[in-house]
C-alpha cells in the first residue's frame, strides 16, 4: 500500500509537466499555422485527448484498487462472523 501511495504522489507531482507540454504544443501549432503549414498540427487533437484521459485513468485505477480492497475486507468480516455464529450455536 505504501508503494502505491508513493507512486501516486509521484504521478501527481509530474502533472505540472504535462500541462506545460500542452502549452508548448499549442504554441508550436500556432507558429506553424502562421507560416502556412497546416499539416504539422494534425496530431494535436490526439495529444490533447491523451493528456485529458490520464487524470481520469488515474482516478479510475485508484477507485478500482479501493473497491477491491474493501471487498476483501468485507469478505473477511463475513467469514469471521460466520465462524463466530457457528461457535455460538454449538
Amino acid at each position: 500500500m505504501k508503494r502505491l501511495l508513493a507512486s501516486g504522489v509521484l504521478v501527481l507531482l509530474s502533472c505540472t509537466l504535462t500541462f506545460a507540454q500542452c502549452a508548448m504544443c499549442r504554441a508550436s501549432v500556432e507558429s506553424t499555422y502562421s507560416d502556412g503549414h497546416y499539416l504539422s498540427g494534425s496530431g494535436l487533437n490526439t495529444g490533447i485527448l491523451y493528456l485529458l484521459v490520464m487524470p481520469y485513468l488515474i482516478v479510475a485505477l485508484i477507485a478500482y484498487f479501493w473497491y477491491r480492497s474493501s471487498r476483501k475486507e468485507y469478505a473477511q468480516k463475513i467469514a469471521l462472523w460466520q465462524r463466530m455464529k457457528g461457535i455460538t450455536q454449538q
